[in-house]
This record gives structure tokens, sequence and C-alpha cells, in this order.
């Protein structure tokens, strides 16, 4: 016999609460979702890749959370993150952008975005994909660490020092080897989720 759809979901919901997380997911429940489905899964669309790059960048100096906040916003703003459309953005689209409540208005990171976007372009003009480009620097396989506290994850690698020098000489901005660290722990390119979070063992 089927169950109450009420209790059913509220068994999910206590039974979600229950996980343990990586602790930077917190209380928040769009964060926790974002840590549970999203974070650390490998991905390989580019169009994706160009949004988590842009997002990553966006967060310098604030939080993700208000970065995850803002995501739908972004989406709006910046047409979906298709690289080619955001790449013919002009100096109206700009300005428009600049009063726009949906993003963090901030003129550097909105040129920013428009500048990697072309840089983007180039980019699977010259590779192929953004996608084999940001995986060669882990030699097209996720990183499996195995990190026990939050206070063991490095801020920066080797990896995000070479792939922050690459991305800058082909004209990104706001790619320092902070933001590409984060960048490759979201996007699956390293697993960074600690041992003890359920995450870990379920994402190859």
């Amino acid at each position: 016999m089927g169950g109450s759809p009420h209790l059913d979901r509220l068994a999910w919901a206590t039974s979600m609460a229950e996980l343990i997380r990586c602790a930077w997911a917190g209380s928040d429940p769009r964060m926790q979702a974002y840590h549970d489905v999203e974070w650390g899964v490998p991905l390989h669309d580019d169009q994706k890749l160009f949004e988590l790059l842009t997002l990553e960048g966006a967060q310098a100096g604030l939080s993700w959370r208000t970065i995850l906040h803002k995501r739908e916003g972004y989406r709006s703003a910046f047409a979906g993150f298709d690289p080619a459309a955001v790449a013919r953005f002009g100096d109206r689209d700009v300005e428009r952008l600049l009063a726009d409540p949906g993003i963090v208005r901030n003129r550097l990171k909105v040129e920013s975005t428009v500048a990697n976007a072309r840089a983007t372009l180039a980019v699977q003009e010259e590779q192929g994909s953004l996608e084999a480009f940001l995986w060669g620097f882990v030699g097209g396989s996720p990183i499996r660490n195995a990190w026990r506290t939050l206070r063991e994850i490095p801020a920066e690698t080797a990896d995000s020092r070479a792939m922050s020098k690459d991305l800058k000489r082909r004209g990104f901005r706001f790619v320092g080897p902070t933001v590409c660290y984060a960048f490759m722990q979201a996007a699956g390119l390293v697993n960074d989720h600690v041992v003890t979070c359920f995450r870990y063992r379920e994402i190859d």
C-alpha cells in the first residue's frame, strides 16, 4: 500500500537533513542542494563550464551563498551563458547589466564575463572545446583527494596555478589561482568532498 505523500516527503527531508555533508554546505537549503547534487560532479559541457567559471569569478570577495542565490539572475542576464551570445555584448549591454539587481553590479566583473566569453570562443577554435582545454590540466580525469577536514583543503594548487596562468595569457579575467581551484572543485576536476561526506564515494 502507498504511504501518505506528505509523510513520504517528510521522511525524505528528514533523511536528507541527517546526512553527513561537507561543513561548508551549512543549513541553507539551496547550499545543501547545490552540495548534494552539483558540487564536485565532473562537468563536460562547454556552456556549463563557462557558467561556472563566470560564477566563481563573480564570487571573488563575496560568499558563494550570495552568488548561488543570484544564479538565475545571472542566467537571465547573460543569455543562459551561451558564450557566442555573450561575446556579442557591447557597451550598451554592459550598462544595462550594471543596472540589473539580479547580478553583482561590479563593472570589472561584468566586463570580464564578456571578455571571457570571447576568450572561450578563441579556445574552442584552437582546442576544439573549452572542456578539452580545461580538463587537460588534470590529464582528463578527476583527481580524487582524501581530506578529512576542511582545514586540510588547499586554497590553490600547482594545477590551479598553471590553469590561471594559461587562462590569463589567453585574455581571461578574474581567474586567479584561488578562483581556478574553486572552479576545479565545483566542476569535478578534483573531488574535494571530505571523506566523511556522503557524496565522497558517490562521485566517480
